[in-house]
């Protein structure tokens, strides 16, 4: 996810005009989705999808948000334009991290229990999906810009794997950290960040090379990522810590380290704004992207994750 979050900052694709934005927050308690819509920064529709829902990415290229289910073993999808569930997805045993291809052509979907990646043409419905053989618990996945490879945090084995989408094959594999779970692609510097919940730290991949350049502290846990102020910025989520830790993606120095939340799990950013998903709270953090300052609450629904790129709009034609 999380490349335009999710798991995108967090970038909306590119080429069309798109319409006003909005953040679609999976809860995983309520089973449903909150849609808010950031122009007015409330929740302006709920809608119901399968168990547990955890990853999301918004894809507006497709005018689609896409869900994971892990207990109901599915995808939903979502009509950006309606607000409306328009379609449910068969998605292996245990669907968690969820991508798509910049066209949103392609969803990416990291089956946890069977350690493989989904690929599900979104354009073919009933069309069996593509599987690729990963390593164990696979967690966040991340597309990158130009479509042609996914990489998948391959969590138990303290890995992340670049798949070739065109082959379907593996191409090369990196140690990280201890249990990655979440992966975001800064594209501009050409890295990848690998966020391992069990080290307390990210890893700072180098994508020419495939290797890691360097290793940032941060708190406990970290969950999820965004890249934020231009990109001079990258905003992680500590879930155990209830902190968010803001590193300057120049020096690779954590700035600062902002509290005050319930155990923080997603987050993406918008303009000049930083959204961060509370677990424990009930409720979306917003913050300025700038300084880390909190502006508003926004209640949401039970146990809410945002793992994913979960900002969108759908493209004016």
């Amino acid at each position: 996810m999380i490349r335009r979050i999710l798991a995108t900052a967090l970038w909306l694709a590119g080429g069309a005009a798109s319409a006003a934005p909005f953040a679609y927050i999976t809860n995983q308690g309520s089973h449903d989705v909150s849609v808010i819509d950031l122009a007015q920064q409330k929740v302006v529709a709920t809608v119901p999808v399968g168990r547990s829902p955890a990853g999301v990415v918004a894809s507006s290229r497709a005018g689609r948000v896409f869900v994971s289910n892990p207990d109901s073993r599915t995808i939903s999808v979502i009509d950006m334009r309606t607000q409306r569930l328009v379609d449910t997805l068969p998605a292996g045993s245990g669907p968690v991290g969820i991508d798509a291809s910049p066209d949103g052509k392609l969803l990416f979907v990291a089956d946890w229990y069977r350690n493989r990646l989904l690929l599900i043409e979104t354009t073919r419905p009933g069309a069996a999906a593509a599987e690729v053989v990963v390593g164990k618990a696979p967690a966040g996945v991340a597309a990158s810009a130009d479509g042609r490879t996914v990489y998948v945090a391959e969590r138990d084995d303290d890995s992340v794997a670049a798949i070739d989408v065109a082959t379907r094959a593996i191409r090369a594999r990196v140690r990280v950290g201890t249990h990655p779970f979440a992966l975001l692609i800064d594209e501009p510097r050409q890295r990848l960040y690998a966020l391992n919940v069990l080290s307390d730290d990210v890893s700072v991949v180098d994508l020419r090379a495939m290797k890691v350049e360097a290793t940032v502290k941060v708190g406990r846990a970290p969950y999820g990522a965004a890249l934020a102020h231009g990109g001079r910025l990258l905003y992680v989520t500590n879930q155990h810590a209830d902190t968010v830790s803001v590193v300057d993606t120049e020096t690779l120095a954590v700035r600062r380290t902002l509290d005050g939340f319930g155990y923080p799990e997603g987050v993406a950013a918008h303009g000049d704004r930083v959204y961060v998903v509370n677990w424990m709270d009930d409720n979306v953090s917003v913050l300025d992207a700038e300084s880390g300052r909190s502006l508003a609450r926004i209640d949401t629904g039970r146990n809410s994750r945002g793992f994913g790129a979960f900002i969108g709009a759908p493209d004016i034609p």
